[in-house]
Parts: C-alpha cells; sequence; structure tokens
C-alpha cells in the first residue's frame, strides 16, 4: 500500500464527498481539485492542479481503487473502497479522516469524524483495531506530554516512516510544484516553436 501523498489525498476526499455531499458525488475532475485544495479539514493544505489529480486518478484505477464514471457534462470519478479491499463505511470513515488530517488521537479522530459517520460508544476504537489487524493503521506510542496515542493511516510508506512532525505541507505539494515546473517548460517550448514558425514566415 505504497500510495503517494497526491493519491493519498484523492482517495480521501472522494470518501469524504460521498459521505457530506452525496448529491454531487461521483465527483468531477474539478471539484475534486477543489475538495483536495480546500483550506478545512486538510493537514497539510496543498494547491495540486487537475493534471497532477488526474494522473493520481488513473494510478489508483490501475490498482482498482477508483473508477471512471460517465457524466452527463463531465467526466467522474469514485472510489472502490467497498469492493477493494472491501472495507465497511464505518472503517471508510475513519481512513478518511486519517487521510485528510494526518495522525490524530481517538479524541481527535472522533469529533472530526461525526459528520461522514456516527459512531456509537466504544465502536470507534473497535474500528481502529479492525483497521490495524487488516494493515490499514498504525498506532503511534504516546511522547512526552502527550495524554493519548495517536493512530495513523498505513497506506503510504513513506508517510508512516517520517516522523509525525516532519510531515510538512512542502512534501505533500511537491508534485504540483513539478507539475508547474514542467508547464513552465512546455510553454516555453512553445513560445520557441512561435518564434521560429515567425522567422520561417517572414523568409517566405
Amino acid at each position: 500500500m505504497d500510495l503517494d501523498a497526491v493519491e493519498v489525498r484523492v482517495l480521501g476526499c472522494l470518501i469524504e464527498k460521498q459521505r457530506t455531499t452525496p448529491d454531487v458525488y461521483p465527483l468531477s475532475l474539478n471539484s475534486l481539485r477543489a475538495a483536495c485544495n480546500q483550506s478545512t479539514n486538510r493537514d497539510p493544505v496543498v494547491a495540486y492542479d487537475e493534471a497532477t489529480i488526474r494522473d493520481a486518478l488513473h494510478r489508483l484505477a490501475r490498482r482498482r481503487w477508483t473508477r471512471f464514471a460517465s457524466g452527463a457534462r463531465a467526466a467522474k470519478y469514485r472510489h472502490l473502497l467497498d469492493e477493494t479491499p472491501g472495507l465497511s463505511v464505518d472503517q471508510q470513515a475513519l481512513l478518511a479522516v486519517l487521510m485528510l488530517r494526518g495522525p490524530q488521537t481517538p479524541g481527535e479522530l472522533r469529533q472530526r469524524v461525526e459528520r461522514l459517520y456516527a459512531f456509537r460508544e466504544g465502536e470507534l476504537e473497535a474500528t481502529l483495531e479492525t483497521l490495524m489487524e487488516r494493515g490499514f493503521v498504525a498506532r503511534h506510542e504516546r511522547r512526552p506530554g502527550q495524554k493519548e496515542e495517536r493512530y495513523a493511516h498505513r497506506l503510504s510508506e513513506d508517510l508512516e516512516d517520517a516522523p509525525e512532525e516532519a510531515a510538512p505541507a512542502a512534501p505533500m505539494a511537491a508534485p504540483g510544484r513539478r507539475e508547474e515546473s514542467r508547464l513552465d517548460r512546455l510553454e516555453r517550448e512553445v513560445e520557441e516553436l512561435k518564434r521560429q514558425v515567425a522567422e520561417l514566415i517572414g523568409r517566405e
């Protein structure tokens, strides 16, 4: 389960929006970009462009974790976690919050997951245990000064191995920056081609 940061964010957003805005789910590429880049309920906040998100969707589709869903006006996308790898609604909800907000305590999870799924007393902890048994979640030991253990998803080995405080926005947003650099390069190449064409026309 070595998803990269963009794949993790895309998958988390698809789960979240299926629960919070079912009337617009599956999501168009534009709606998914807005969900990935929104400033609320996200840690870190990123700025991915559509090309970066589209690439992530293609990689997730090869894993059979997302699927293209035809739309009347635009292409739409949905997740397939209920089919592959077969996660229940409560498991999806907890995993989505971990994907979108990073490592959290049970108290933080209980507060933030309410809008996705209403856990009854004791159910959240039981769901966390199930996700750990299946290898989707890991428990982080309490650190000095902390009152509760924290839990993190294990969908990305890079994120799992990195210390919690060493997961800043910069690495997460790196794909977007790489995409911007590539676009800048393409724009320069186009301008150069235009210049060459103009010179050829002038010679004629």
